[in-house]
């Protein structure tokens, strides 16, 4: 069992049969009356998200969850295949249960899955990925104003903004938890 003292973001907990993952949390101490953590959770199941008041000194039971790295193979109509890499295991998870994590999803690409009661749940990227852009218009001299940039389709499907400078061709390093550009790595 968890006890307030134990609350931080991305802890796990289990609340009326689901598991929820802690966002955000803020100890509060009022002039008045007893202490408490207001903390916001994210149902790993539906996406809900809901805000409760932790009094001192309540518990929180652990969610039955595990976190394994898998390999992404291929897209079957509405799911996704993953394949544990020790047993050759495989997984399907429903696309949408990954969300807009699938655009950036590269086969054969180690991702970390997230199991609840021996079920897969869903995927969490790698922090940075390696994508080569697919198409893009050319970039104008002079229309360097501001902080001006241009929309790029990657090899994923998935479209990123990034600076006047990409062309067609090149290779980013793309950040999976903004969907943004942070470097141009090569040419393929």
């Amino acid at each position: 069992m968890y006890d307030t003292s134990d609350i931080r973001k991305g802890l796990k907990v289990l609340m009326d049969g689901s598991p929820w993952n802690i966002v955000e949390f803020q100890f509060v101490k009022p002039g008045k009356g007893a202490a408490f953590t207001r903390t916001k959770f994210k149902n790993m199941l539906t996406g809900q998200v809901v805000e409760r008041n932790i009094r001192s000194g309540e518990k929180l039971e652990p969610a039955n969850v595990e976190q394994k790295d898998m390999q992404y193979l291929y897209r079957e109509s509405d799911a996704l295949v993953f394949m544990d890499n020790t047993n050759y295991e495989q997984v399907m998870i429903p696309a949408e249960n990954i969300g807009d994590d699938v655009g950036f999803l590269k086969d054969n690409t180690i991702v970390s899955v997230l199991f609840f009661n021996e079920r897969a749940i869903s995927v969490e990227l790698p922090t940075f990925m390696e994508l080569r852009v697919m198409s893009t218009e050319p970039g104008f001299k002079g229309d360097t104003s501001g902080n001006p940039s241009k929309p790029a389709k990657l090899e994923t499907g998935a479209t990123i903004n990034v600076p006047l400078f990409v062309n067609e061709g090149d290779i980013l390093k793309v950040d999976t938890r903004s969907y943004s550009y942070v470097e141009r790595v090569g040419r393929s």
